[in-house]
């Protein structure tokens, strides 16, 4: 080899080294951009503003210490209105957009409209909110995720609760959608396995003002529990008037959603003695958790996260770390590094089923009491995560990845 071409050769090494590390560098600089199609306004609008609060929270926390890996963290909101196919043009915006990583979907059949779609637009979707069976059942997709309680999970914790319940006959009260449905039938799966009887099922629209003609019917079944899966302003609506009905006074009350943070707030005394299903309290006793509601009770002048913030934000841990770990902004990269995956949240440390992408979660359940001077959600009994979480139902079919 001449000389020349030695040193030819040396320079062209020299650039193609410089090339890579540019193209590192801009790698390593991709934004990672997280659309949130969520209630703004509507029935669910409080759930959206929670859901908003957290991943805005979590957005800012990383951003202050560099980002993401060396990713900084963009996000857009858009307003679905809880409405499915509202949710499927905002979500395909997002994504048009760059905004891949979706979440802060608040409604099941919100959840549902899109996940079909996500594959066409190269996208990922995170459930924080959403809890129906078939979003990780027969529905499932390969780039849909939840790391929130669905429906099957809060059902294996109503049964070893129910067992302590004195109560024959029971009424359901959900909103009629695929998440009201779901729970219903999951409470009647464990009534039945304690010899308790359903007596009635009503599932009123979303967005219902008048539940007088329900109540009645609750009152003329002869039930002496009430299952309620309501959610948002249909929760607050519905206790409101339960309450002035006398319904709250002669038949026990528990549900789902039903008694979250921000529910019992706008219900008041309504709400006390309500029992219920809490997937997350600022109150559960992890490292990670105390350290979490610090910082936000820093953040929001003395607040505590409610249930759907800490959901939210622990999807936002999850999304984050598996950043991390694929070093990747890119959808499916993210995707795969969820899938079986095991990461650090607020509730300790927890894996999803590959069979199904779901996460496997402890669970609580508790009542509206007297706590530090207001009336909030209180943990009585915890549940561990294998527990909580009964086996996949083999519904789910997932394509790889």
């Amino acid at each position: 080899m001449t000389r020349t071409n030695s040193l030819r050769l040396r320079a062209l090494g020299a650039a193609s080294a410089l090339a890579l590390a540019f193209s590192g560098t801009a790698h390593a600089q991709d934004t990672l951009k997280i659309g949130v199609p969520t209630a703004m306004s509507g029935t669910y609008a409080d759930l959206g503003n929670q859901a908003k609060r957290a991943v805005e929270f979590a957005v800012a926390e990383a951003n202050a210490k560099g980002g993401v890996a060396g990713h900084k963290v963009e996000i857009k909101i858009l307003d679905t209105e809880a409405k499915p196919d509202l949710a499927r043009k905002q979500s395909e915006r997002l994504a048009l957009e760059g905004y891949k990583v979706l979440t802060g979907i608040i409604a099941s059949g919100e959840a549902l409209a899109i996940a079909p779609m996500l594959d066409r637009w190269d996208a990922l979707y995170v459930a924080t909110v959403t809890k129906s069976d078939k979003i990780t059942g027969d529905s499932c997709v390969r780039r849909a995720f939840r790391v929130n309680h669905q429906d099957a999970q809060d059902a294996a914790v109503v049964k070893p609760w129910l067992a302590g319940r004195k109560e024959q006959k029971w009424a359901v009260i959900g909103m009629d959608g695929a998440w009201g449905r779901g729970s219903g039938a999951g409470f009647k799966e464990a009534a039945a396995a304690h010899g308790k009887t359903v007596v009635a099922e009503l599932y009123p629209p979303l967005g219902a003002t008048d539940y007088a003609a329900y109540i009645q019917q609750i009152k003329a079944s002869g039930a002496e529990g009430l299952w309620v899966a309501l959610a948002g302003r249909d929760a607050v609506s519905f206790a409101t008037q339960a309450r002035q009905f006398g319904l709250l006074d002669s038949v026990f009350t528990a549900g789902v959603s039903f008694v979250t943070d921000n529910t019992v707030q706008a219900m008041g005394e309504t709400a006390k003695g309500i029992h219920g299903i809490i997937n997350y309290s600022s109150t559960l006793d992890t490292p990670e958790n105390r350290s979490f509601a610090a910082a936000w009770a820093k953040h929001f002048n003395g607040d505590q996260p409610s249930n759907f913030e800490g959901e939210t934000y622990l999807g936002m841990q999850v999304i984050f770390q598996a950043v991390e770990k694929a070093r990747s902004v890119k959808p499916i990269d993210i995707a795969r590094a969820m899938s079986g995956g095991s990461f650090d949240t607020i509730l300790g440390r927890l894996a999803f089923r590959p069979e199904d992408n779901q996460l496997v979660l402890p669970n609580y359940f508790g009542h509206v009491a007297e706590a530090g001077g207001k009336l909030r959600p209180v943990v009585t009994m915890s549940f561990p995560a294998d527990q909580a979480t009964p086996p996949p139902s083999g519904a789910c079919k997932l394509a790889k990845l």
